[in-house]
């Protein structure tokens, strides 16, 4: 599909520079057969008991790291990790950068190029692994983000403010972004509402901000990230599901995972590995039957997500209102609860 389909203007004073407080207080549109201007708190009326709710746990870590290569500045971002003490990054500057070179974070703290690849990216191995590394990443790198918040700057608020009620396991380098909305108050209530909660893992990459920079879909290659569904876990939803629940993703991310490790029969199973599933108009669904999400950017393969899962004329349509009503767009703005197309 031809990638100008999905692009649309965005006024710059609806991106949000903060997250509003409480979380649950952002504003949330229902796009069913029409259009509904709710609140984050109002999501278990549109939830019923039965239904099992499927977020992402996945922690970000202060993936941004800067440091010298010689006396030349270098800025890395992690994206993926490839073992313990190996990471996949975006470089700047990357051209310079060349096999065994090493970068000085600190001066105990180093990492050697180990790799080079396309489009800035290279491999680094730390000189620690493991808990060591992490603690070092707490230490001096910073949170990662997205380039269109405060040109990526972030700050001391961010360590939380960038960080999901649900996070646990380490390794993400963007947060899942519709997760930011949810409070202990809104899940106890959607506990009372009798929905089931659950979660997987799928570690976000910084791939989610790069741009589409082909023409058609058909061309563009999605970075792969690292995800996992548990046995438990894939049985509790294969149950619920068969018991008449529908299966509410938040967030794209928990989205993409489930969607990987469901198969054509649309029963989920177990996964631990990659996946770079690429999911454009035209995809059918297997197991999602609901998709809570913010705003996206245009031409992102994120709006082509969610106008595959909830019809792109429908999305058009919603994203037009949400611009003219001043809903606040991309990590830290408001959301919308979409139904699968047809379902509505």
């Amino acid at each position: 599909m031809n990638v100008d389909l999905f692009d649309f203007e965005l006024p710059r004073e609806l991106i949000a520079e903060r997250p509003v407080s409480p979380r649950d207080a952002a504003r949330l549109l229902h796009i069913g057969e029409a259009l509904e201007d709710c609140v984050v708190r109002d999501l278990t009326g549109f939830l019923r008991p039965g239904d099992v709710l499927v977020s992402n746990d996945t922690r970000v870590i202060p993936a941004r790291l800067f440091g010298k290569r010689g006396e030349a500045g270098v800025e890395v971002t992690l994206h993926q990790r490839v073992a313990l003490n190996s990471w996949k990054a975006f470089a700047r500057p990357a051209k310079k950068l060349k096999l065994g070179d090493v970068v000085r974070f600190t001066d105990g703290f180093t990492a050697t190029v180990a790799e080079k690849g396309e489009a800035g990216e290279v491999t680094l191995a730390f000189d620690r692994s493991g808990d060591e590394l992490m603690l070092a990443l707490e230490a001096h790198g910073r949170m990662p983000l997205p380039p269109y918040i405060r040109k990526g700057e972030a700050d001391e608020a961010d360590r939380a403010d960038y960080q999901t009620v649900f996070a646990r396991e380490k390794g993400a380098v963007a947060a899942p972004t519709a997760g930011l909305h949810f409070t202990p108050e809104l899940l106890a209530a959607l506990d009372a509402r009798g929905v089931k909660r659950l979660t997987v893992t799928l570690h976000v990459g910084a791939g989610t901000f790069l741009p589409v920079k082909v023409d058609d879909t058909k061309d563009h290659k999605m970075h792969a990230e690292c995800g996992v569904v548990t046995p438990e876990i894939a049985d509790a939803i294969n149950a619920a599901k068969a018991a008449g629940g529908r299966v509410v993703a938040v967030g794209t991310t928990s989205l993409r995972l489930l969607e990987s490790a469901t198969g054509e029969d649309g029963v989920l199973r177990p996964f631990n590995g990659a996946t770079d599933i690429f999911i454009t108009p035209g995809y059918r669904f297997r197991l999602v039957d609901v998709l809570m999400t913010n705003f996206h950017l245009p031409r992102s393969t994120l709006f082509m997500l969610v106008s595959a899962f909830a019809g792109m004329e429908r999305m058009k349509r919603a994203y037009e209102h949400a611009m003219a009503s001043g809903y606040r767009f991309y990590s830290y703005g408001d959301a919308c609860l979409l139904h699968r197309e047809n379902d509505a």
